[in-house]
């Protein structure tokens, strides 16, 4: 048969609307109901019906209708079984006529009270996967031509990709909702450590300060002395974690000029020398000549490559190769250091946590160290990052912006 140019135009139109709708809009629905009014003033039909697939329950709920009485529309979801299996396995187009006693209508009684005598189905599907059926009610039977089936997979092919877009949409927002609690709870931790660490040093300066007075004034033989450096020792230590604790919840915003990056990391170097001597760790470095300065916080910056040496050389324990490799990316603008060691490396499971406040796999660690350096070098607009595999060592990456480009 031949084609009807004025049809061909109607369905040209139609396609045309609904694509700048589903490309232009963010409200589903919106364009939903769009297709179903516009689809069926298009093929002149009675109404119709647009059903999603529901993925956790397997039901094809109603997302849009167009001129169909609310009793009907109110049967609720249907399985989707007869429906789908049947368009995707025979046709994207199912012409149906016996509205009475073909399984895939469910209502025939009420379907046929709404002056309903023929019905076409097709699958909205993406990338070969289902999203839903669009429905198409006709009064009367009558042939139906193949510009007219393809106008409908044309047009079931933009409401997919409506649905698709809008799946994409909720669950980046579901995943920015969880950031910005994960960045909630990390700022009331922040807020809560300082509070708290301000309450207890305070006492813990008043007992280093005694129980160093009693260690001078006391036998040098005896339990009584070795319990008193016990006591400085683990008190030392509580203080030290203390410090870091105020320091993460402090996050100073750096003071950022140009600096020398090798200069930075010889003296990061040079604070470690004696732990790398006392563990027997062999120094290699790979540093750049001429390595273009960076805009950085000097003092944090070191802060930053002492704590990474530190963790490497502890990773060591003893008897292994720390390389520091240093290297610029012109393209990028930004400067690069590596700290590699020959440690004991981190797990797999382990890898996304490193970063975290608190985790530590470490006796003794507060599992701070790590988060702050995170969080000196976000502050500077670079990156911190990691790769390791357990028993061949681990390295991380520190990137920052050249002087030229101070982000």
């Amino acid at each position: 048969m031949k084609p009807n140019a004025s049809n061909l135009e109607v369905f040209y139109n139609t396609f045309r609307e609904i694509s700048k709708a589903v490309h232009s809009s963010t409200d589903l629905k919106e364009v939903l109901d769009l297709a179903v009014c516009k689809a069926t003033e298009a093929l002149g039909a009675k109404g119709a019906i647009l059903r999603i697939l529901n993925l956790d329950t397997n039901e094809l709920e109603l997302s849009a209708a167009y001129n169909l009485s609310d009793a009907y529309l109110a049967k609720g979801p249907v399985s989707q079984k007869n429906l789908i299996t049947d368009l995707y396995r025979q046709s994207r187009v199912i012409v149906i006529e016996d509205i009475h006693h073909d399984p895939r209508i469910h209502y025939p009684q009420e379907v046929a009270s709404e002056g309903i005598r023929m019905v076409l189905d097709t699958s909205l599907s993406f990338r070969n996967h289902i999203a839903g059926i669009l429905r198409i009610y006709f009064a009367e039977a009558r042939p139906v031509s193949d510009e007219e089936r393809d106008f409908l997979v044309s047009l079931a092919d933009q409401c997919a990709l409506a649905i698709e877009k809008n799946r994409l949409i909720e669950a980046q927002k579901n995943k920015f909702d969880l950031l910005a609690l994960q960045t909630e709870k990390l700022s009331a931790l922040g807020r809560m450590a300082a509070g708290i660490a301000h309450e207890i040093n305070n006492p813990l300066a008043g007992i280093l300060l005694f129980s160093s007075n009693l260690f001078k004034k006391v036998p040098d033989e005896g339990p009584l002395k070795e319990g008193l450096g016990i006591i400085m020792r683990e008190t030392q230590r509580c203080k030290f974690i203390i410090q870091e604790l105020l320091e993460f919840a402090r996050d100073k915003e750096p003071r950022k000029t140009p600096a020398s990056i090798t200069t930075i990391l010889q003296k990061s170097l040079n604070i470690l020398e004696n732990e790398f001597r006392l563990r027997h760790i062999r120094i290699e470095k790979d540093l750049t000549p001429d390595l273009p300065d960076g805009c950085v916080d000097a003092n944090q910056l070191e802060q930053v490559f002492v704590n990474l040496l530190l963790n490497a050389a502890q990773a060591i324990d003893e008897g292994g190769t720390i390389t520091i490799r240093s290297r610029a990316n012109p393209a990028h603008r930004e400067l690069a250091v590596d700290i590699i060691d020959t440690g004991c490396g981190i797990p797999a499971e382990n890898l996304g946590k490193i970063f975290e406040p608190f985790f530590s796999t470490k006796k003794n660690g507060s599992g701070l160290g790590l988060a702050v350096s995170f969080g000196i070098v976000k502050n500077h607009q670079g990156r911190l990052e990691v790769s390791s595999r357990p028993g061949q060592g681990s390295q991380f990456t520190v990137a920052l912006p050249s002087a030229r480009n101070p982000a």
